[in-house]
């Protein structure tokens, strides 16, 4: 974890609300200048504070989900912006009292004392196509749970297999027929009629995003659709995560960002476990599963090695183990602007 140390004259700290905001202004010497709440919308009046203090200023928010606009408007008014892990400040500065009040001073307090973990401030020009991807993401998540809350009713009745439902439609009107209580045929038919809405949203999505942005990322398509499974909606899904494959030091870096790896606690030679499960990208995490399940079905000597990996662990693990070899080969491929090599990526593993 990186920690924001850069000296400045004055420090901002931003508690963030959906339709309020309150902030702490205070100098280097930790007096409070400003301490005041305000209305989100009210950036005339905030533009008005800080000018006398732009010159040397940094305005530090906690990463929560309405810093869009405040990242945005620092930008426009050339104010340093910086954005805080939330898990991360969550640990630092807990209290018994807690309020907008105090938060927005510990936020300031952090900045100033060189204890701010910093967060990535996405690039705006890029977010909003990340966003959609990740709503395409959303409704491919609901899609499958659909899918198998039918699965699992139909098991709950004892009926033959469905295995094949997703990619064979024509077999989906006669479904609910294979039960015979009313209520769960109406249970099935809503979960049919939602896959069909489904099925017909999510590739338009997908032709709007890729009409979009395919030929601005020819290269990098490129090198990750190199690998047999790892189509261009997954590879921009990784590109759009990531931003710059540069912002990561190492691959461990990577690996730890992209959650496929756990962190291991240990106290006085003891091993006590793991943690930082949800300290990341939960998206990335999903779409390198979804690349791990692709890759073995399009790859029979990927599938050879996650078979392996199976008789040694059980599933889950198996597939977690085979995800983080993806995404390792993900970093290197983009770092080094070369294409998979599936001899290199099964070395040592046969």
């Amino acid at each position: 974890m990186n920690f924001y140390n850069a000296q400045k004259s004055f420090y901002c700290g931003i508690d963030l609300h959906s339709r309020n905001i309150y902030i702490c202004l205070m100098d280097k010497d930790r007096k409070i200048l400003v301490h005041r709440q305000l209305k989100s919308r009210a950036t005339d009046i905030l533009i008005k504070i800080f000018e006398p203090y732009k010159h040397d200023l940094v305005v530090a928010a906690e990463s929560t989900f309405a810093w869009y606009w405040l990242a945005d408007f620092c930008a426009e008014n050339n104010i340093e912006f910086i954005l805080g892990h939330a898990l991360y400040m969550k640990a630092i500065h807990g209290a018994k009292a807690k309020n907008d009040r105090i938060d927005s001073e510990k936020i300031a307090l952090l900045a100033q004392g060189g204890m701010f973990p910093l967060s990535y401030v996405y690039p705006k020009e890029k977010r909003a196509l990340r966003d959609l991807l990740r709503r395409r993401l959303h409704f491919v998540n609901i899609r499958a749970k659909l899918f198998a809350h039918v699965q699992i009713v139909n098991y709950q009745n004892n009926n033959e297999s469905l295995k094949k439902l997703s990619n064979n439609k024509s077999i989906r009107p006669d479904i609910p027929s294979f039960f015979f209580d009313e209520d769960i045929k109406k249970s099935i038919e809503a979960d049919l009629e939602t896959i069909a809405y489904f099925d017909n949203i999510i590739p338009k999505l997908e032709w709007h995003i890729l009409s979009k942005v395919k030929q601005q990322y020819q290269k990098e398509l490129s090198i990750l659709s190199s690998a047999r499974g790892m189509g261009d909606i997954i590879a921009l899904t990784i590109l759009f995560e990531i931003d710059t494959i540069n912002r990561f030091e190492s691959v461990q870096d990577f690996a730890s960002y992209s959650r496929v790896v756990k962190c291991q606690h240990s106290s006085a030679g003891k091993i006590c476990g793991s943690g930082g499960s949800k300290i990341g990208n939960p998206y990335l995490k999903r779409v390198f599963s979804e690349a791990a399940c692709l890759m073995a079905t399009y790859n029979p000597s990927i599938k050879k090695y996650l078979d392996k990996l199976k008789r040694k662990h059980h599933n889950r693990k198996a597939l977690i183990i085979l995800a983080h070899k993806i995404a390792k080969a993900v970093y290197y491929m983009l770092k080094r602007e070369t294409v998979f090599d599936i001899n290199k990526f099964l070395e040592n593993n046969n």
